[in-house]
């Protein structure tokens, strides 16, 4: 299996808008289980975004090239307790994180930071597609109010390259 790495990139780019950062939050499937699952489908790819939590939620992306896993995220985290309150309006936010591009970062979540009157956004990322971990968090007046952590990168059945 040959998959372009920046082809796979924009896939997943444009997946993650499509779905959780989109308006059209009525696509959501709801599983016997408690989990709430994201899909999104172009060409050979699809994507499929499964978690669990409202407050704080677990998580795991899917991406397949023609039905195989080729690359996985796994994330976790959510809002401080003392701040549960403030959720929708902090996941609002992190919505238009996931929706800005920052020119020369290949960012799984949001750009390295967004300010937005008095919030503020801010994402550190280390490696790239093949293998990857960020961590984000927002803060509201300059107080933490949620974090994510993130790990992901390509699925290797064999020693097929990639």
């Amino acid at each position: 299996m040959n998959i372009q790495t920046d082809q796979l990139y924009g896939f997943i780019k444009k997946a993650g808008q499509s779905t959780y950062a989109s308006s059209d939050v009525e696509s959501v499937n709801y599983d016997k289980n408690g989990f709430k699952e994201l899909n999104f489908a172009e060409n050979d790819y699809t994507y499929k975004d499964t978690y669990t939590g409202f407050f704080r939620s677990r998580g795991i992306e899917i991406v397949s090239h023609k039905g195989k896993p080729v690359w996985v995220a796994t994330y976790g985290g959510g809002m401080m307790e003392e701040d549960a309150q403030l959720a929708m309006q902090t996941f609002s936010f992190l919505k238009k994180a996931f929706l800005t591009d920052e020119a020369d970062f290949q960012t799984f979540r949001g750009p390295h930071l967004l300010q937005r009157d008095i919030w503020r956004y801010v994402y550190e990322q280390q490696g790239n597609i093949e293998e990857f971990h960020g961590y984000e968090e927002i803060y509201l007046d300059n107080k933490l109010v949620f974090f994510h952590r993130i790990i992901g990168g390509l699925v290797k059945q064999n020693s097929e390259l990639i």
